[in-house]
């Protein structure tokens, strides 16, 4: 197995680190989507081993006692997430790149575990305030949750300054072209 690089999109959720890692899917096909494990229940349309590994929370903490996550956090309480080693080696077997679309703590982790060979990349948000308008328009979250995730995101936009680079989501084509060039750059080794 030779091993590839791994590129971290981190940001808190509604920031477009998903639309961005989407984007960048279709402009380089030498690059394969790192699938996260997840305890939580799928949303909307969601499927099994395309938008992640679905799996109970017995079966989640036997992987991590047998050491099978590079990372994992509990994210909200009682929901779990996480990198299945075997997952970023299925990536390398087929000669291609890890990307990954991940919350900012994950993110952080990988970096320090892969240092050169991940690129970290953090997506700003204009503002704490389109977030909230963003999380809040997508009608999938209770007013509970909502609120989790508004805590959470304040504390993550503090985390900016420990990545390799932050990308500003001001203005999504601006951030698409942007991240083209950082990922470009990157797996050519400029």
């Amino acid at each position: 197995m030779t091993q590839g690089k791994l590129i971290i999109f981190s940001a808190p959720s509604g920031a477009g680190k998903t639309t961005i890692v989407k984007h960048l899917l279709k402009k380089f096909p030498e690059l394969s989507f790192s699938i996260s494990a997840t305890t939580r229940e799928s949303r909307g349309d969601e499927e099994h081993e395309k938008d992640y590994y679905f799996i109970s929370k017995e079966d989640f903490l036997h992987k991590v006692a047998h050491q099978e996550f590079v990372e994992f956090e509990e994210v909200y309480n009682g929901t779990f997430y996480g990198t299945l080693r075997s997952e970023i080696e299925r990536i390398w077997n087929t000669g291609k790149h890890v990307i990954f679309d991940i919350d900012v703590e994950g993110g952080l982790r990988l970096k320090r575990k892969y240092e050169d060979d991940a690129l970290a990349i953090f997506v700003q948000p204009p503002s704490l305030e389109v977030l909230k308008e963003r999380l809040t328009g997508r009608g999938t979250d209770s007013n509970e949750k909502l609120q989790e995730r508004f805590i959470k995101a304040e504390k993550e936009l503090n985390y900016a300054e420990k990545f390799d680079v932050i990308l500003k989501n001001f203005e999504l084509e601006t951030a698409c072209k942007e991240a083209e060039q950082l990922v470009g750059d990157f797996i050519n080794n400029k």
